[in-house]
């Protein structure tokens, strides 16, 4: 079998001991019955709860989890990973090789062979509260095509039977000096202008707007990966066309690694948000 290893560092997310303590306060291969959320993909200091929280929202009957990674621009492929599983320190996670190949005959794509945390910081979650679960890796690119993907991945997904849950991944606005970007200047304003710049980014969430979803992150650097957004709203449109029945955003939230400062607005700083979309009584 061809497992591919673990990528990241230590400090992404802790060791299996730690990772276990971690995460039990939001159970063991318990999950919800969201169809679909948003994630960050910052390490689990930062942003662990978020992250931890849209998992665990996740069908808990999925027997296919899709994480949707970014960090890619316009005009690049799909990236998938070609491995027969992936490792994580609670154990590997088989691919579902037999989604992908059906999902690669209607997106270009090539292999994703690059160093990248927006799907590998989520795989010790995805381990934890789906231990027996397959996995799709897919990184999308900043276009419109990703949501056409997202809704290839829907229609793939019911030709095979395969009931899919999908975990999208995307940091939001990267402010300061570190990123080169710093529109409202330093402090409390900056700040301020930044919590602002991701309320509108998950306006558009929540609207389910994929125009305004690439535009914010084009002109105001509001999410650094909206490829796998456009992904999750396109799955979500997949599964209302299907007849899944009524789907829409239940829960968001927010943060910020501002957070975890002890001297106010710091320099630079990263936020994070999450969204979970439910069924619906129609």
């Amino acid at each position: 079998m061809n497992i591919r290893p673990i990528g990241l560092p230590p400090g992404w997310y802790p060791d299996a001991a730690r990772i276990k303590r971690f995460l039990s306060p939001f159970g063991a291969g318990r999950a919800g019955n969201a169809p679909a959320a948003l994630s960050p993909h910052a390490g689990w200091y930062y942003a662990g709860e978020i992250e931890a929280r849209a998992a665990a929202s996740l069908d808990r009957d999925a027997v296919t989890v899709a994480v949707l990674g970014g960090h890619l621009p316009a005009g690049c492929p799909a990236l998938f990973a070609e491995e027969d599983a992936v490792e994580t320190p609670l154990g590997t996670i088989s691919i579902d090789a037999e989604l992908r190949a059906a999902l690669r005959e209607r997106v270009p794509h090539q292999s994703d062979i690059f160093p990248d945390n927006t799907v590998e910081v989520l795989l010790p979650m995805v381990k934890w509260f789906f231990p027996d679960a397959r996995l799709l890796w897919v990184r999308l690119p900043a276009s419109a095509a990703s949501f056409a993907a997202g809704k290839a991945l829907a229609e793939c997904a019911a030709a095979l039977g395969r009931r899919t849950a999908v975990l999208g991944s995307t940091d939001l606005t990267h402010y300061g000096a570190a990123y080169g970007f710093s529109p409202a200047g330093s402090g409390a304003r900056a700040l301020a202008w930044a919590r602002e710049n991701d309320r509108a980014f998950l306006d558009a969430v929540r609207a389910e707007d994929a125009a305004a979803v690439l535009r914010l992150a084009a002109e105001k650097q509001a999410a650094c990966s909206p490829g796998a957004v456009l992904g999750t709203l396109g799955f979500v449109q997949g599964l209302r066309e299907a007849g899944t029945g009524g789907l829409r955003v239940t829960r968001t939230e927010y943060g910020s690694s501002a957070d975890r400062s002890e001297e106010g607005a710091p320099e630079s700083f990263v936020g994070y948000g999450g969204a979970v979309w439910t069924k619906t009584q129609r």
